[in-house]
């Protein structure tokens, strides 16, 4: 998430850089020239991010390489938009005179702009050095053979507390008499115990169906991968032969299609039996 949050901070962060090295800005070159040297370095820095973003954990390096970056990104963008501001209030309609001393008055204060900005170009060198010194884009990301969530579907749940609301809410759900598809989210930060309230719930109705399972998804997981282990758990005929994920999720979709009829045409019977009877 943290990977996630500086990434949102710099993609328009770019933007913003790349629209003050433009057109509009071009007689003030000393600002224009920050501006391309700054979106050059950041984008650098966006790449590595790219790739930190696929992996599951982050040793310490990397964690404060990633704040670093995220703080001076902050700096950065508060650094344009105070010179945006001012360089709108520069260009208002006024007369002669009073542009004239609003004129007079920009110019220092460009020039702390620019001097923030040198700042700023010190603090990003500093960071690829850093980025290129700990090869940070070297770093692979990290798939986990053993999703960190799986622990948490053999939980002894006799034994929790705090649970019951929740878990009779989504019952109360998943159980209406709506006869269509339906999904329940369970959102909240990591270690809230969302697994293990779905698995209780899970537990509890799953009776109540037909065809049911459970899996774990991780943030980067394989696709083909997972959806095979659906079909192992479902009891279907795995090809060991490499499949198209459209190949698997069309065999998916046909058994559970001919799954529903099945169970379908049995309560009918069922009814017409009790009929009878």
């Amino acid at each position: 998430m943290s990977v996630s949050a500086t990434m949102g901070v710099m993609k328009p962060l770019l933007g913003k850089l790349a629209a003050l090295a433009g057109e509009e800005y071009k007689k003030l070159k000393g600002v224009k020239n920050q501006a391309c040297f700054l979106e050059k370095e950041l984008s650098a820095m966006n790449a590595a991010l790219e790739t930190m973003e696929l992996m599951d954990e982050l040793d310490a390096v990397a964690k404060d390489w990633r704040d670093q970056v995220r703080e001076m990104s902050y700096d950065i963008e508060n650094c344009i938009d105070d010179f945006e501001r001012q360089f709108r209030a520069g260009h208002a309609k006024l007369g002669f005179i009073k542009k004239t001393a609003r004129r007079l008055k920009m110019l220092g204060q460009y020039h702390r702009i620019a001097d923030r900005m040198e700042k700023l170009k010190v603090l990003a060198l500093e960071a690829n050095d850093r980025r290129i010194r700990y090869n940070i884009d070297e770093r692979k990301p990290n798939y986990n053979d053993i999703d960190p969530r799986l622990s948490a579907i053999y939980v002894e749940t006799s034994g929790l507390v705090g649970t019951d609301g929740p878990r009779e809410d989504i019952v109360s759900l998943l159980t209406d008499t709506e006869e269509k598809l339906k999904v329940v989210s369970i959102v909240g930060f990591g270690g809230l115990g969302k697994t293990t309230l779905a698995k209780q719930v899970y537990n509890e109705i799953q009776w109540q169906f037909d065809c049911t399972t459970i899996v774990t998804v991780s943030q980067r997981h394989n696709m083909i991968k997972l959806l095979h282990r659906i079909q192992l758990k479902l009891r279907m005929d795995v090809s060991s032969q490499g499949c198209e994920v459209e190949d698997i999720i069309d065999d998916l979709r046909k058994y559970l299609t001919n799954k529903r009829s099945s169970f379908e045409a049995d309560e009918r019977k069922r009814k017409a039996s009790c009929k009878h009877v």
